[in-house]
């Protein structure tokens, strides 16, 4: 920074030419920087660069405020700052140091001095702190010990920074030992937050596990306690050889690049790596190609390189665990066979060159982690091993057939879920394995319903299937936890899990695509050809069963009887129930609720039903209904209902209402009915407890055009999603609509607002009118797009219409498709809602005026006004 006026104490006259000056220099320096940026220049150049940009305008500016009159005060730099380190948007943080409090005179000049930082647009981080009072803060918080270890002298007091330094850099002053605990607690409280993966859709570029902070951790603890300022001086104390210096100091690089570009697109401090912005970020960083092409591969470069820096990060943790808390001496140590021993809870190698000699024995040691459940984790001299080999590989370990053996070994062990497949895929040998894994490693997913990358998903699959072996999680899981316990050939199903999804990315189906992979997989792998068609059948449809229960109407006998025939028998139900539910415990945590459990097992047991009464036996209707009807005559005569009163209600319902609901409902529905005194006026029913996992909500009232409008737009402004409608009139004219809904976390209404939506209900009924409410897109919304999709679906009765509708997830778009069929005359009979992510992807059961099927040309009609209508929205 060049100076742009004398040292001379500031003014009321002179302050605001100054400001103006420097703020000039610096946006023309910012400029400069992005130009350099674009022309590849080295980022760690342009890092040290705006440091030392900075370090020039603190210093000129030190004595204009008459800061450099008092002999005790530092000037000091401060953690990122402190290390020579700052990118576009990063904090200055600075220490104002003195040996002795401040009086009130220079007080007002350090104020002045931050308030002119501020003006300039810095984000300035500031302490103002005697030494002693930087000793005790210090002591007390681990971030300010650590900002304090990076201090650096800009200008003022030598003798005070020294003072300062000569204190932290004591023993007393966090002992390495309690140090190091204290770090690696706060990386794995970190970690922690980030789900312990690397492969987060959105990650952070500086907290996520592989993260820039788990670089600064190892040169934390290295500084503390061996004195190393930097990494190349950590790999002279022999804890890093030249190679992973050089690779840990090319990631750090990597990293400082892709955050770089980020700042330079943003206004606000941040360094996540949001769907919003990774375009914008690829283009900066020189990625081209169609569509999210660019995108896929910045970030598969970038979750490689946040694999390889927490490789690193765990085995050099390991080595200083070894010389820090334990120094150096040897832990117990058991021979677990020629090749290997369990030291503490590590397994190692015992033979320096094992893996590179026999690429084999990767897969042994796995099943020895397996096999013992003492075994937390890999020793640092082996991962290294392993690193090497890994790196040195001429052909897949597939390829090799005692590998194969040992892979299908490893796959029936009891306990391979437990940690033997989050090893592999953690360190690479998932991918060193089997070719089409190694394509999916780090596989963007573009969409807010996955949160995970493709292969991350699929190791969390895995997790997921484990705990159904565990009691625990029967309530959570109570079929899957009946079902996977007497599931024999476990084995066909992780072999499901691993290829339900190894085929997204490549284009085409990845079901159709996993499912021949699987099976010459499997027959390489000496399955049978049974056991391999059953592992194709549930990769081909490992869909199936989570489309039908959310978007399929599944209290038709005819849906069930549907997927019955492709489902044929209960082995292969068993299988894919516990397939179905744990890929969706695994997309997203905030996905698995009790509406999703409730369908599941609904749809299950009545398959499971038509199966063992035999498809060629369907279920007769017409008795389901008179059971229904007697159960619920029975409730309503407990309760002093006379018969007569009863069945003159009923009369005026259609036969499908009675087959929709179950006996309870029935009666709950009848008993209000019956005691309801105005016939024109609307009656809410809400229920208490939480039915198939929502809130049911019932809604009787004189039929009219948009009324299934009005009911979803109020219920949206009570922010309760619709999952489900059964939506029926009478014989006389009046709705008899139910509505399943959950609030945004997933779960049932509360009851404390039952009244509130009843109320705002019945108002918006009886004056046919609704506010609209205007509520923007969520953040994440804005930045995709879903084209509108109408279609109809075959139906074999020929009396009714089914339509599945594609379109952006918005706010009030359920209102919007029910004024359209109210305009085009269109009546609905039933709604499947369900939203995955950003899309909607809903499924309406419709009849036209006649209550006849819709004509094709009344099809065309309603697909051109529902895309118009929504497209015009969004």
């Amino acid at each position: 920074m060049t100076q742009t006026q004398s040292d001379t104490p500031l003014n009321g006259d002179n302050i605001h030419p100054l400001r103006d000056a420097l703020k000039q220099e610096l946006e023309q320096f910012n400029a400069q920087q992005q130009l350099l940026f674009a022309q590849h220049v080295p980022v760690t150049e342009l890092v040290e660069a705006r440091a030392a940009c900075i370090d020039g305008l603190l210093r000129h500016l030190w004595p204009i405020f008459g800061l450099d009159q008092r002999d005790d005060l530092s000037l000091v730099a401060v953690g990122g700052y402190g290390r020579g380190e700052l990118h576009p948007l990063s904090d200055v943080d600075i220490l104002l140091l003195s040996s002795s409090p401040l009086d009130t005179h220079t007080g007002k000049q350090i104020s002045e001095f931050l308030t002119l930082l501020w003006d300039l647009k810095l984000e300035v981080g500031h302490s103002v702190r005697t030494i002693e009072e930087c000793i005790n803060i210090g002591l007390e918080d681990l971030t300010v010990a650590t900002n304090l270890q990076e201090a650096r002298l800009l200008c003022g007091s030598e003798d005070s920074f020294q003072q300062l330094q000569e204190q932290i850099n004591s023993g007393k002053f966090w002992p390495s030992e309690a140090f190091y605990r204290a770090k690696v607690e706060e990386q794995r409280v970190r970690h922690a937050r980030y789900h312990d993966t690397t492969y987060n859709l959105e990650p952070d570029i500086k907290s996520s596990p592989g993260g820039l902070r788990d670089i600064h951790t190892l040169s934390w603890v290295a500084r503390r306690h061996f004195g190393a300022t930097n990494l190349l001086e950590m790999s002279r104390f022999g804890f890093l050889t030249d190679a992973e210096y050089r690779e840990l100091y090319e990631c750090q690089a990597s990293l400082w690049r892709i955050r770089f570009a980020l700042h330079s697109e943003l206004k606000r401090y941040d360094n996540r790596l949001t769907f919003g912005h990774q375009a914008s970020v690829a283009q900066k960083l020189g990625y081209t190609g169609e569509g999210n092409k660019p995108v896929e591969m910045m970030m598969k470069e970038f979750y490689r390189t946040l694999r390889r820096v927490a490789e690193l990060n765990k085995m050099l943790l390991q080595l200083f665990d070894q010389a820090i808390l334990k120094n150096g001496n040897a832990q117990n140590t058991v021979e677990l066979d020629d090749d290997f021993r369990l030291v503490g809870p590590l397994i190692e190698a015992r033979k320096p060159a094992l893996f590179q000699a026999r690429p084999e024995t990767i897969l042994d040691m796995f099943l020895h982690v397996a096999r013992n459940s003492e075994i937390d984790g890999i020793s640092a001299p082996t991962l290294r091993q392993l690193r090497t080999a890994r790196r040195r590989l001429n052909r897949f370990l597939v390829d090799i057939p005692a590998a194969r053996e040992k892979f299908m070994e490893l796959v029936r062990q009891p306990n391979a879920l437990n940690k033997a497949f989050r090893l592999m895929h953690r360190h690479g040998v998932l991918a060193a394995y089997l070719p089409q894994w190694s394509q999916i490693v780090g596989q963007m997913q573009f969409d807010l319903f996955h949160v995970y990358t493709v292969d991350e998903h699929s190791v969390r699959l895995l997790k997921h299937m484990n705990k159904f072996s565990d009691p625990a999680n029967r309530e959570l899981h109570p079929i899957c936890c009946e079902v996977y316990p007497r599931i024999i050939k476990k084995e066909l199903l992780i072999l499901a899990a691993i290829f339900h999804d190894i085929a997204k990315g490549r284009g085409g189906d990845h079901s159709e695509l996993g499912a021949d992979d699987a099976y010459t997989f499997c027959i390489n792998h000496g399955l049978s050809r049974p056991e391999a068609n059953l592992v194709t059948w549930l990769v081909k449809n490992h869909l199936l069963m989570s489309v039908t229960a959310q978007r399929r109407d599944i209290y038709d006998p005819d849906v069930i009887t549907e997927f019955a025939k492709v489902v044929r028998d209960e082995e292969r139900l068993d299988y894919l129930i516990c397939l179905t539910v744990a890929d969706i415990c695994a997309t997203n945590q905030e996905l698995w609720n009790s509406w999703k459990r409730t369908l599941l097992a609904e749809l299950y047991y009545s398959t499971q039903k038509a199966l063992r009464r035999g498809l060629e036996n369907p279920p007769d209707v017409r008795e389901r209904i008179r059971h229904n009807q007697q159960m619920a005559s029975a409730l309503l005569r407990s309760q002093g209902f006379a018969q007569r009163e009863v069945d003159v209600l009923w009369q005026r319902f259609k036969a499908d209402y009675f087959l929709r609901h179950t006996h309870q409902q029935i009666a709950w529905h009848a008993e209000a009915l019956l005691k309801h005194d105005d016939p024109n006026a609307p009656l809410i029913l809400i229920s208490k407890k939480p039915t198939r996992g929502g809130t049911e909500v019932f809604v009787y009232s004189p039929d009219k055009a948009k009324l299934f409008a009005i009911v979803v737009a109020e219920l949206d402004k009570k922010n309760l999603s619709v999952h489900d409608a059964q939506i029926m009139t009478s014989r006389d004219g009046y709705t008899l609509d139910t509505f399943m809904v959950l609030d945004p976390n997933g779960d049932p209404l509360t009851e404390n607002r039952h009244t509130m939506v009843r109320e705002a209900l019945i108002h918006a009924l009886e004056t046919m009118s609704t506010t609209r409410r205007h509520k923007r897109p969520s953040r994440k919304l804005r930045h995709f797009h879903v084209k509108t999709q109408v279609d109809f679906l075959p139906t074999k009765t020929g009396k009714k219409t089914m339509m599945e509708l594609v379109a952006l997830d918005m706010p009030g778009l359920l209102a919007r498709i029910g004024s359209v069929f109210a305009d085009q005359n269109v009546s609905l009979q039933a709604a499947k809602i369900t939203t995955i992510g950003e899309r909607a992807e809903d499924f309406f059961i419709l009849v036209n005026e006649a209550g006849q099927q819709l004509s094709p040309e009344q099809e065309q009609t309603l697909k051109a006004a529902l895309i118009e209508r929504i497209d015009e929205a969004a």
